[in-house]
């Protein structure tokens, strides 16, 4: 058994190698062209439900005001009742025909059950489920002091969608709907001073990714991993602390342009601004060059200037 794992291991990579070359042209002009086609048939989601969480402000608000622009039915959560109510009253003044505020705290697994059920007591229905409610902490690891503060991360990021998501998927499946999940490239790009973030961030795109090969065809799984977006959570202050002020951020509405269009064609995934993606092949090509990058640019240097 031992002899067969070293033949695969020295085998199987210049196999690969040749079939990749091979069949990679070919691939990815059946990409395009399957890109083509759901660009072409993008789902029309006028007057059907959208159930969206951390609705009130940044990117989950944004979303909110790209679904009412499509005249669809939207069910708000977020702790912020006062938010969620102007952002209801402007996701009607866009063309929502119907708006639900349901003030919840999605880390609370009673909380992700009433608000699934008055949706759907509301509208009977639900097509699309966009996990976003989020929060970050900026520290660099060894610096925290009371390291268990660091669970309410997990709670929100990962937890709350994990919730939601359980309560949604027997109504989705009637619909044959749709999840959105609010990631980041932090998933997969180890960015300092954002540890617990980016576990958490890494955590969801695993659990969503195993859950699609699940659902199957039953209810479509669009993961978004978004890079810097201008929110509460990229204010000056927290990007100042992540040593960060310098990173160019995507505007909050362009974002939540891509992300609803990438859902209603269907997408797997989408990262935007799409240049971050060099940042994933790098990570795959030559981790030891990113990370020498990373570190030079996030830690040792600010370390340095704060020693002199």
């Amino acid at each position: 058994m031992d002899f067969l794992h070293k033949f695969l291991g020295i085998a199987s990579p210049p196999l690969m190698l040749i079939v990749f070359s091979i069949t990679l042209a070919p691939f990815l002009f059946l990409k395009f062209l399957y890109f083509l086609k759901r660009s072409k048939y993008s789902e029309n989601v006028a007057g059907k439900v959208i159930l969206i969480t951390g609705a009130s402000s940044g990117i989950g608000e944004h979303v909110a005001y790209e679904y009412a622009r499509r005249r669809a039915c939207l069910a708000l959560i977020a702790r912020r009742e006062d938010r969620l109510q102007e952002v209801a009253n402007r996701a009607r003044q866009l063309g929502s025909p119907d708006v639900i505020v349901v003030p919840a705290d999605v880390s609370k697994v009673e909380d992700c059950k009433r608000f699934v059920d008055e949706t759907m007591n509301h509208f009977g229905q639900l097509d699309h489920l966009v996990n976003n409610a989020g929060v970050t902490q900026i520290e660099l690891f060894e610096d925290f002091i009371q390291i268990s503060d660091n669970a309410s991360i997990m709670d929100i990021n990962f937890w709350g969608s994990i919730y939601s998501t359980h309560n949604a998927v027997p109504h989705l499946r009637k619909r044959k709907g749709k999840i959105v999940v609010l990631a980041s490239t932090a998933g997969w790009l180890a960015m300092p001073r954002l540890s617990f973030y980016n576990a958490s961030k890494a955590a969801l795109i695993s659990f969503f990714e195993t859950l699609r090969v699940e659902l199957g065809s039953d209810i479509g799984i669009t993961i978004v991993t978004p890079g810097l977006i201008e929110s509460e959570m990229s204010e000056a202050t927290k990007l100042s602390k992540a040593k960060a002020t310098w990173i160019l951020a995507k505007s909050t509405e362009g974002c939540a342009k891509a992300i609803v269009a990438s859902a209603c064609r269907g997408d797997m995934y989408l990262t935007d601004p799409s240049w971050m993606k060099v940042l994933f092949w790098m990570k795959i090509m030559c981790p030891e060059v990113l990370e020498w990058c990373l570190h030079l640019t996030f830690v040792k240097r600010h370390q340095t200037s704060k020693d002199s």
